[in-house]
């Protein structure tokens, strides 16, 4: 059944979605970064253009049509069961996480469909030093998404249960 924090959770996945999308239009559009290829904005981060091939570092790098289907179909898969264990949660915190993790996902199914690879842009490094690969509003809302369901999913480890008792966390 939709309730209306499934609603909400549907919500988020198609705002950063569509956020992705424009922030990623914008990039290759007006900005020109595709041409450009650098636009520095601070000494800690810059708009760099880069297309991923792959998935998070590089991995799974998909040279050619069968891999990128391959990956494609991999992505959606996993799209999937995010969307039906969204659909099954009862918990908000979790469905919003959940929403964060599927409209990210979305948005990189988007560029590999219709390019062929994701766009990524945005570069934190401290000069050389780069603590991450270069990525992009989707890869973050994913990052956040999955961040927000390990916390609540500690949490809910620490709970007592109605008797005060913490042995279902010393078994876990």
């Amino acid at each position: 059944m939709l309730t209306r924090t499934r609603i909400e959770g549907l919500g988020l996945a198609l705002l950063v979605a569509a956020l992705d999308r424009v922030v990623k239009a914008v990039m290759v559009g007006p900005l020109a970064l595709r041409e450009r290829g650098l636009i520095e904005l601070l000494p800690f981060f810059d708009l760099r253009y880069a297309e991923n091939y792959g998935v998070s570092f590089g991995m799974f790098t998909a040279d050619t049509v069968e891999m990128r289907w391959g990956l494609i179909g991999m992505t959606a898969l996993i799209a999937t069961g995010v969307l039906v264990w969204m659909l099954r949660e009862t918990v908000r915190g979790d469905i919003l996480g959940l929403g964060l993790v599927l409209g990210g996902a979305v948005g990189n199914i988007y560029d590999r469909l219709t390019f062929g690879y994701v766009i990524d842009y945005a570069d934190l490094n401290i000069g050389e030093w780069r603590p991450f690969q270069i990525f992009n509003l989707a890869d973050v809302a994913i990052t956040f998404g999955v961040l927000i369901l390990l916390a609540r999913s500690f949490k809910s480890r620490e709970k007592p249960d109605e008797n005060g008792d913490n042995s279902a966390t010393e078994n876990a």
